[in-house]
């Protein structure tokens, strides 16, 4: 018989365990995702080139065809203007890259992504859509973590549609971290698994893209060889775990590159609803919104500020709440440590441009964990941030920067390393 200390002791383990494997697979899929997405456009910028030269007016499917006609003094001269579509020839083959990327994260340790991506224009006609992108990308740390993505990312009919999909399959080696009785224990994890996602998005007015998406995942957690002998075992070790979710996404960007916004905002809502009709273990919704605003204050300083906010609703499993730490909320928390059913934060960054491709950035931040309903699963409490990192250009076309950052939260500090910015 457990007691009611002991059970809410075994809930918490039991929620650390599963939210830590939602953390993984979606963390590990929008970390390859956006490490192909920056070597390709590396390799872009010094491929297609020439084609910045000739300016595209933002928000205008007809800016291509205005600027032809503003630069051809006459009729007689425009007709030689003509050949100049066979630049677009520059666009046609595309790019191939192939590059060992550095990783770091908090969660899986330290290590290398290699990447093959291939980077090229629907149509090459279309001047207006940014470059598609498909790739591979394999993963290696030192806590013996393994596994590898394969995917895309395809903008068509002058930026009119996007869709993003990406098949995710690895073998992943973390802690989940005790409370309560077991405070300042860690029990070690090996989870095997694998997860897929898809999404498809139009545009419908003033920037916002709107659309489905669906995501789906299977995967078994096992105990790695430990001394610990005092921590609550989950029950679901060794269980196949089965979640599935069909949801919406609305999105606005009006800032001029996305990898390094210098003004305009960013604006994202995603809600995705589990059904045991779908084929879910478990039946609950989840909802995420974020806001960034960006700011120039000359030339080589930027103050970027980030909004963001999680909720769940309906009877969510334990780990179908929202997980502080994962996708650059408040730097400085170890992923699965602090989660509940609400969550809000929001951080402050300043950015400042060096000579030599060099950067700094210095940043800072107050988050909030709030149980709700009958849920035991934590407490309510305030969780500040702060800290600074290098930046170094990998493209300086497109300004897609590798990060390096170190920060200090309640309870101590991570390092850790991307490419492009944290929001």
């Amino acid at each position: 018989m457990y007691t009611d200390k002991s059970k809410a002791h075994r809930n918490r383990r039991i929620a650390l365990l599963v939210m830590a494997r939602r953390f993984i697979i979606s963390s590990l899929w929008a970390t390859v995702l956006l490490l192909i997405m920056g070597s390709a456009l590396r390799t872009f910028a010094q491929e297609a080139e020439p084609l910045q030269q000739s300016p595209v007016q933002e928000n205008s499917q007809q800016a291509p065809t205005t600027v032809d006609r503003q630069s051809a003094p006459a009729a007689s001269t425009s007709q030689p203007e003509k050949p100049a579509p066979k630049k677009k020839k520059l666009r046609g083959p595309g790019a191939v890259v192939v590059a060992p990327l550095p990783i770091s994260s908090p969660a899986i340790g330290s290590g290398v992504v290699p990447v093959l991506a291939y980077l090229f224009p629907i149509s090459s006609k279309d001047k207006v859509s940014p470059p598609s992108v498909l790739g591979a990308a394999g993963l290696v740390t030192n806590n013996s973590s393994r596994g590898f993505a394969i995917g895309g990312q395809v903008y068509f009919k002058e930026n009119t549609y996007r869709a993003t999909a990406g098949f995710v399959r690895g073998n992943l080696n973390y802690n989940i971290y005790g409370t309560g009785g077991a405070l300042g224990l860690k029990l070690p994890l090996e989870q095997n698994g694998h997860a897929f996602s898809g999404e498809f998005l139009r545009r419908i007015a003033w920037k916002f893209f709107a659309g489905p998406r669906f995501m789906t995942g299977n995967s078994l957690i096992t105990i790695r060889s430990s001394n610990v002998t005092n921590f609550p075992i989950p029950p679901d070790i060794g269980l196949h775990t089965t979640l599935t979710a069909v949801g919406v996404r609305l999105i606005r960007d009006t800032s001029p590159n996305r990898f390094y916004p210098t003004s305009g905002t960013y604006s994202n809502f995603t809600s995705d609803f589990f059904s045991q009709a779908l084929g879910s273990k478990y039946s609950f919704q989840s909802y995420q919104a974020t806001f960034n605003k960006y700011k120039s204050l000359n030339q080589n300083q930027v103050l970027a500020y980030n909004a963001a906010a999680c909720a769940t609703s309906g009877e969510p499993p334990f780990y179908g709440n929202c997980i502080f730490g994962t996708n650059s909320v408040l730097r400085g928390y170890v992923a699965g440590k602090y989660f509940t059913r609400y969550m809000i934060a929001t951080q402050l960054e300043y950015r400042l441009v060096l000579p030599m491709r060099l950067g700094l950035v210095a940043f800072g931040g107050i988050g909030e964990v709030i149980p709700g309903g009958n849920q035991i699963l934590g407490i309510q409490k305030f969780l500040p941030s702060g800290g600074g990192g290098l930046r170094f250009q990998l493209s300086k076309q497109y300004h897609v920067n590798l990060r390096a950052d170190i920060a200090q939260g309640r309870d101590g500090h991570t390092f850790g390393m991307g490419v492009g910015e944290a929001f």
